[in-house]
């Protein structure tokens, strides 16, 4: 259910959540498994509702900078990579959620940022970045893609994804996903891409996983459900530049024998839309 429309900018970041890694590591350390793809299962009630019933994952859901590579597209003519602060496009809050009172925009006491506080009750509006979940489905050395239905990028094709639900896990949301855009239900394999966009508040997570069943057919969003060959994938006709990465890593990673993890940040043009999705970089590269 990706609907929000994704003006895309320019920033760079090298760090990682919980770990950091030296910018001028190049070289792979290790070829180390960290993920097996054993299935995450899950069934599809009567509402078509996905349920997470359990997930195997050989060493645990963590990183570990010791087996990564690093790799950083666009560096400077040097090679040292320089991160910028990122400015992410933030929406005019007018009114507190709280009591409905008009708001101010200030920096409030111990803060470094301006927020949106109420002028009567004090209370601060903070805005979190959104996760989109999807799915990249494998069958018989095909991917699945949807032709979208909506705006933005109508009439391109994507991988099913769209933003998680309140009280789902990532899994749960990209199975639905999967389901509402495609009416194929599936299981997740193993996690494969991990990307974030500083400038609007995304982070994409996207899942490998399997069909149970070879059913699919267009929901309520896409016009067109089709797997592809991977020497058939429309490369040029994809709706969004995470798409393009993810399907790029995904295509590199086959032909070096099996799917990696990967994590990255997209920066794309500040003046360039949704569906420019050659007008990027893919900056902080890390696969295990």
């Amino acid at each position: 259910m990706l609907k929000a429309k994704q003006i895309l900018g320019s920033s760079s970041s090298s760090a990682c959540g919980c770990f950091c890694v030296p910018h001028r590591l190049r070289k792979p350390c290790s070829n180390f498994p960290l993920f097996a793809r054993r299935p995450i299962e899950a069934t599809l009630s009567k509402s078509s509702k996905p349920h997470f019933l359990a997930s195997q994952c050989r060493r645990g859901f963590f990183f570990n900078a010791l087996h990564m590579s690093y790799i950083h597209s666009g560096s400077p003519p040097d090679g040292v990579s320089r991160p910028s602060p990122s400015t992410g496009i933030t929406r005019k809050i007018k009114f507190c959620q709280s009591c409905g009172s008009p708001t101010k925009y200030e920096i409030p006491d111990g803060e470094d940022k301006t927020r949106a506080i109420c002028t009567r009750c004090g209370s601060i509006t903070y805005e979190n970045p959104k996760m989109v979940v999807g799915c990249l489905v494998e069958h018989e050395n095909k991917i699945l893609l949807c032709k979208r239905n909506i705006q933005p990028s109508h009439g391109l094709w994507t991988l099913p994804a769209g933003f998680m639900e309140i009280g789902e896990s990532a899994t749960e949301g990209a199975i639905r996903e999967t389901w509402e855009e495609a009416n194929a239900e599936v299981e997740v394999q193993s996690p494969f891409a991990l990307l974030d966009i500083p400038l609007i508040g995304h982070t994409y997570v996207i899942f490998l996983a399997k069909l149970k069943r070879l059913h699919f057919s267009p929901g309520p969003e896409s016009s067109e459900c089709q797997l592809f060959a991977l020497e058939d994938i429309p490369l040029d006709s994809l709706a969004f530049s995470s798409i393009l990465i993810t399907i790029q890593m995904y295509l590199e990673d086959i032909k070096m024998g099996r799917p990696k993890f990967h994590y990255g940040v997209i920066n794309k043009r500040s003046d360039s839309g949704p569906s420019e999705i050659h007008a990027q970089t893919f900056d902080s590269h890390l696969k295990c």
